[in-house]
């Protein structure tokens, strides 16, 4: 009697412990990285995650965000600053939706095309 109550015991805290471990992974990584090339300004670039300026990346610089699954709304922008050319004027507005799922890991590089910056996927090598 004695050891199958233990069994219970043990088989209830595996129990736990998966859903402690898929409680873990209830989110995904977003990666964004500014590649020098890509965009070739030096200002400042502010990453916008559900309207809510989240970052901030020089050239060469990457920022990695722990995200809750489902659609992420991303907007990049030029931030003011005492750089001269760095004053934002008037720029395109251009949401990015992203889709993450629990246990992504997503990396976009920041790049420039005729309608302003946008996201750009890329591989996950480093």
């Amino acid at each position: 009697m004695r050891w199958s109550a233990f069994r219970i015991a043990g088989f209830i805290g595996l129990l736990a412990s998966a859903s402690w471990a898929q409680a873990d992974q209830d989110y995904g990584v977003l990666i964004i990285s500014r590649e020098r090339l890509e965009v070739p300004t030096p200002c400042e670039i502010g990453i916008f995650l559900q309207d809510q300026l989240v970052g901030r990346l020089f050239q060469e610089d990457s920022a990695s965000f722990n995200l809750p699954a489902g659609d992420q709304s991303v907007r990049l922008r030029v931030l003011p600053s005492q750089m001269p050319g760095c004053s934002p004027g008037i720029e395109a507005q251009n949401n990015t939706r992203i889709h993450v799922n629990a246990g992504d890991i997503l990396k976009y590089r920041i790049a420039s095309g005729p309608n302003g910056m946008y996201l750009k996927k890329a591989d996950l090598n480093y």
